[in-house]
């Protein structure tokens, strides 16, 4: 009788990651852009991730306690929102605006559709493209007193309108740009090692950045240019939201073939956002019309129950 096996109901594998170690290691890998975006823009920038940070988990504390509901600020989410927000935004911007964004983000689109795991669109993503819409111009103002009085429009609008780059200022980060995304490096420094702990794959990144090259290659009038493809790979946000964004565990597919199909659609949406649309940019609207198909991807791509019986003829 000693040998009787005792039956327990699913899950039978269990991991020891849990939604604070993730979400803190998502927080630790995003530091080298944000250290990076303060020392390159200033103490403003600093305000703006402390103020956006801090309005986010204020937000989710007063939430949760006004509707009697259990307290989810430990699990670090917050946080995460409030960093990729922050470094969303423009370094000169006022404080109050990123800190509407942040009661947005974990209010409108976070709480009132159940809190973690429900939100159908990734929080910080829909509070950009709230504050784009609604601060146009305040959001699209890249001025500032940087390295050497640089200042104007950002790399991927003088390309888009026919004038040159400075490839090896986009990858070290000397640019006109948000808080976040104007770093290749440190951007790499920090997919680095979320890829070496395991948090995401590289299936979304690779297939939305290999997709971007290869329509940017067919359509942008260049041709294989090498010059003109590395800039759209190093501006506009393209590595900040294929490795900290688009990887999202809520918003992106469970499933490795549709974790593909994801990267494709985000790389094709951002590749005609950038040459065909207005905007020179386009890797957020890319990502939320992304998040809202997620669930007609997973019901293509789910793999096909074992000995499920086939359609009768």
């Amino acid at each position: 009788m000693d040998k009787l096996l005792n039956v327990s109901s699913s899950p039978h594998v269990r991991s020891c990651e849990t939604t604070h170690s993730i979400m803190l290691d998502v927080a630790i890998a995003m530091l080298p852009a944000s250290a990076f975006g303060v020392y390159h823009f200033g103490l403003h920038a600093l305000g703006v991730l402390l103020v956006t940070v801090a309005v986010c988990m204020l937000s989710e504390y007063i939430y949760e306690k006004l509707m009697h509901k259990p307290n989810t600020i430990s699990d670090c989410s917050a946080l995460v929102t409030g960093m990729i927000l922050a470094l969303n935004m423009p370094p000169e911007i006022p404080l109050w605006i990123p800190a509407l964004g942040g009661v947005f983000a974990i209010i409108v689109v976070k709480q009132l559709y159940g809190g973690l795991g429900q939100n159908f669109m990734n929080p910080a993503l829909a509070a950009r493209c709230f504050l784009l819409i609604s601060f146009a111009g305040k959001m699209t103002n890249f001025s500032y007193a940087g390295f050497d009085g640089i200042s104007g429009a950002t790399p991927l609008a003088a390309l888009k309108s026919g004038s040159s780059v400075d490839l090896p200022a986009m990858f070290v980060g000397t640019i006109p740009g948000t808080i976040g995304e104007v770093s290749v490096v440190a951007l790499l420094v920090g997919a680095a090692y979320l890829l070496i702990k395991r948090v995401i794959s590289i299936r979304i990144p690779a297939a939305y950045i290999l997709t971007v090259a290869v329509f940017a290659a067919l359509f942008g009038g260049h041709g294989f240019d090498i010059s003109y493809i590395a800039a759209h790979l190093c501006g506009g946000g393209l590595i900040f939201g294929a490795f900290f964004m688009a990887t999202d565990y809520v918003t992106s597919p469970i499933t490795p073939k549709g974790q593909i199909a994801f990267g494709i659609l985000l790389g094709v949406l951002t590749g005609l956002f950038r040459i065909f649309g207005g905007s020179a940019e386009g890797v957020s609207y890319a990502i939320i019309i992304g998040n809202i198909l997620v669930p007609l991807i997973e019901k293509a791509t789910l793999p096909r129950a074992f000995g499920k019986e086939g359609r009768s003829l």
